[in-house]
């Protein structure tokens, strides 16, 4: 399905960190999602590696880590510095780098981003970035990019109680057989880290709702006025 070049996959054949990954993650998927503000600036990068929906695991990385991965990836020529901008704009170049075609791309950032999935998570997690006709177009693009000396995913055998296996990328080194499983269309789902963000917000206004109630209460005592549901004395 595509034609690789030998000289552009040599620079890009080392294992990524985690944040590395992240990076070109969020470069691919933000040139389909927002491509009116893409390629991106530093601080909107950093907010897309941090960002707590469709993200797994969640990162709390700062802009000097996220510029530190960019120069690296730039080395990789994975990722290109754009010129004529005031403010450094920065673009993914997976596609020459790794030497695979847009669909597969669309794959990878998608694993990137949201952890092992199966093809039928993948096409619908994938649905923004490419519009994939079925889970066998899928399936092909996968085993493409499983094959060859230097494979770029892996499918990982079935654990008890799954009907489908899972597949999991290798750019940044082997995967173990028991990665935790992205849950399917995860941007309406809630990190741990955001549920007790939540839970505390919560709590805070159910605080602050008391202290209104009482004051209230005290206000209508003063003027002699009836609240209704209050109760009499």
């Amino acid at each position: 399905m595509n034609t690789s070049n030998e000289s552009i996959e040599r620079p890009s054949s080392r294992q990524l960190t985690p944040l590395e990954a992240r990076v070109l993650g969020v470069l691919v998927e933000k040139q389909h999602t927002v491509p009116d503000t893409y390629p991106l600036s530093l601080n909107a990068l950093t907010s897309g590696c941090n960002q707590k929906t469709a993200r797994s695991p969640v990162m709390n990385a700062t802009e000097a880590e996220v510029l530190e991965a960019i120069e690296s990836l730039k080395h990789a020529s994975l990722v290109f510095e754009s010129s004529g901008n005031r403010v450094p704009r920065f673009e993914h170049n997976m596609n020459r780098a790794l030497g695979v075609a847009s669909q597969s791309v669309a794959l990878l950032a998608t694993l990137i981003l949201r952890g092992p999935q199966t093809a039928a998570e993948l096409r619908l997690n994938s649905a923004r970035l490419h519009g994939f006709a079925d889970t066998s177009s899928v399936e092909a693009f996968l085993d493409e990019l499983a094959a060859g000396e230097a494979p770029r995913v892996v499918k990982l055998a079935r654990t008890p109680g799954e009907r489908e296996n899972r597949w999991a990328h290798l750019l940044c080194g082997e995967v173990s057989q028991d990665m935790p499983q992205a849950t399917a269309g995860s941007d309406d789902s809630v990190s741990r880290t955001e549920f007790e963000t939540l839970k505390a917000e919560h709590k805070q206004m159910a605080s602050e709702l008391a202290r209104l109630q009482a004051a209230v209460a005290q206000m209508a005592a003063e003027l002699g006025i009836q609240i209704d549901g209050a109760r009499e004395s």
